[in-house]
């Protein structure tokens, strides 16, 4: 297990004030949105917008497969509350920032909707922007493939850049 992760997991157990330090001693172990966009509006220039978004969004991914297994998500996927509330304690506001996931919704057999808010690849965007989720969308994406046992294929249905309430990703079963 990662110190990172298992500062998620001590959080998650009820531990108050988790210890912040664990990867930077002065720093701390997060760094700044602006930096993050930096990169990735560095890794745009370098290989173009849609390279970038899939680079992108396979790095969430894989970090989202990871931090589900870490946790002991996998394959759990029969109460979706529960799911979004690990999920938001983890990414939230208590966790690593990254967005919060205010819900998971079932809309059909086979597909999922999930509603995040604050998400990292959406925030200081303008309004009308037309800048879609990639590393979020696959984090998402990442720790839902876990917790289902099922390749999932997401795409984000609505953003708060234009005009939603929510940036939600859509899943559904690759086939």
């Amino acid at each position: 297990m990662g110190r990172l992760t298992g500062w998620i997991r001590r959080l998650i157990e009820g531990e108050n004030m988790p210890d912040q330090h664990a990867l930077r001693s002065e720093l701390g172990d997060f760094s700044s949105i602006v930096c993050f966009r930096a990169v990735v509006t560095g890794i745009e220039d370098a290989l173009g917008q849609r390279a970038a978004t899939i680079a992108l969004m396979a790095a969430g991914r894989s970090r989202g497969k990871q931090l589900a297994r870490e946790l002991g998500l996998s394959g759990i996927a029969n109460d979706l509350n529960a799911i979004a509330a690990t999920m938001n304690e983890v990414l939230g506001v208590r966790g690593t920032r990254l967005c919060i996931i205010d819900k998971i919704e079932s809309a059909g057999r086979d597909r999922l909707l999930v509603y995040c808010r604050e998400t990292v690849c959406s925030a200081d965007e303008p309004q009308g922007s037309e800048r879609q989720l990639s590393y979020t969308l696959g984090a998402v994406q990442g720790v839902l493939e876990e917790v289902t046992g099922k390749r999932l294929r997401g795409r984000q249905t609505a953003s708060v850049l234009r005009g939603g309430t929510h940036d939600v990703v859509e899943l559904t079963p690759l086939t």
